[in-house]
């Protein structure tokens, strides 16, 4: 019996460390809508990537500037009668030279374009972190709601063996039962109190990861409220594909990307051609003339760097991004119709049918858990159907988990909300 006591202090400890962390007063029992909500205003991927957008889009501002002027002065320090910048009674020497720099063959307009450019790559990047971050926090939220439903099912098994092993031991006690039965059904309780404890290490390491994208307090315990539906939408592969190409980050991204090439092929070709340097200048003295004013305009001579090597450069890089470009298509198309045709197959196995018969489930398992007790039933016929009965309840959860992930993987490859979690 003090065996059997300790044994059953160590099932209470592990079923109570795995049920504190719900009865802390500062558990948070959210539905994904408000974990979503939590996400968007809190996390600090996103803000920092925010920021980044903002900086492209300051760049657009800063290329449409003109340059500025130039002015350059060339006088006299010392005269040598002891008088320094001495330029009174038309003494000394003084050049002053104002020019300005016109870019040609539409340069300006091109810089202007190209930082438009960044500014939306910086954009789709932004949605793409979005949309994985989004995806990440779906599936943690299933998750951690089926590691928590399976807790459930495994507390109530043990709660159940142990009573088990109480009433079997004190037969066991007057001999009544033998001592096999006694062993097997402590082998039964060490099996799922082991389940147990991977179950809290899993769900200790999902709270983790949760807090994280939510930026919740670090002693708070999540408790995911999740509800199974099927949606009857039907679900159309061209429709989504095009949704996908307007939505996904990483698609337009590369496009994006495809196109800015484009315009930076057309940069390249207009740096080749030379800009214009005009400007006025006043010498005092040294000129032909006294204070003689000027009309300067200069170019560079395009004879030997006609930007050959960055127009080369250009036309690759085209070449490239146009292979990643049409490569991130063909990903996109097969990312919707796989996400359609898994979610199709998790569908199935969650019809009314399959739900009836887990309820018939239960019940049989409630007879015989009572015909083993009133012995209508020997141990071993009870530990198969038990064993049996636990992986079917196992494997009903993940159904459900897996339903969420299709979810969650049909609104991914798409890049919006296609059916709510």
């Amino acid at each position: 019996m003090n065996k059997l006591r300790s044994s059953m202090l160590l099932t209470a400890s592990l079923i109570g460390f795995a049920l504190t962390a719900r009865c802390q007063t500062d558990t948070l029992h959210l539905d994904f809508k408000q974990a979503e909500g939590l996400f968007l205003k809190n996390n600090l991927s996103l803000l920092a990537q925010k920021y980044n957008v903002e900086a492209t889009q300051a760049l657009i501002q800063q290329a449409k500037l003109w340059d500025n002027p130039t002015l350059s002065t060339d006088q006299n320090i010392h005269d040598g009668n002891g008088k320094f910048f001495d330029h009174s009674n038309g003494n000394g020497q003084l050049y002053a030279q104002l020019t300005q720099l016109f870019k040609t063959a539409g340069k300006r307009g091109k810089e202007i374009q190209v930082a438009k450019d960044d500014a939306q790559i910086q954009q789709a990047e932004f949605n793409d972190l979005l949309r994985n971050l989004h995806y990440n926090l779906l599936l943690d939220f299933a998750q951690l709601s089926n590691l928590i439903e399976q807790s459930k099912i495994y507390t109530g098994e043990i709660s159940s063996v142990n009573n088990l092993i109480s009433g079997v031991s004190k037969s066991y006690d007057v001999g009544n039962s033998s001592l096999k039965d006694v062993i097997r059904l402590k082998a039964l309780l060490y099996g799922l109190e082991n389940d147990l404890v991977e179950n809290s290490r899993q769900l200790n390491d999902l709270q983790s990861q949760l807090k994280t994208l939510l930026a919740t307090s670090q002693n708070a315990y999540i408790v995911p409220q999740m509800e199974t539906r099927i949606s009857d939408q039907p679900l159309d592969a061209n429709a989504l594909i095009e949704k996908a190409k307007a939505n996904r980050g990483d698609y337009l991204s590369n496009q994006y990307q495809y196109n800015q090439a484009g315009h930076k092929l057309a940069l390249q070709k207009a740096l080749a051609v030379p800009d214009v340097t005009v400007g006025v200048e006043y010498d005092q003295h040294s000129s032909y003339a006294p204070n003689y004013v000027g009309l300067t305009v200069g170019l560079p001579l395009p004879l030997f760097n006609r930007n050959q090597g960055n127009i080369k450069s250009a036309k690759s890089t085209i070449q490239s991004l146009q292979a990643t470009y049409k490569n991130s298509e063909m990903q996109l198309n097969n990312d919707v119709v796989s996400a359609i045709q898994q979610y199709h197959l998790s569908t199935q196995l969650l019809s009314k049918n399959e739900t009836d018969f887990y309820q018939q489930y239960d019940n049989l398992f409630n007879n015989m858990f009572k015909a083993y007790k009133q012995r209508q039933l020997s141990l071993v016929e009870f530990i198969d159907f038990f064993d049996s009965y636990k992986d079917t309840k196992l494997k009903v959860i993940n159904q459900q988990y897996n339903l969420q992930k299709a979810i969650a993987d049909l609104n991914f490859s798409v890049g919006a909300t296609v059916i709510n979690p």
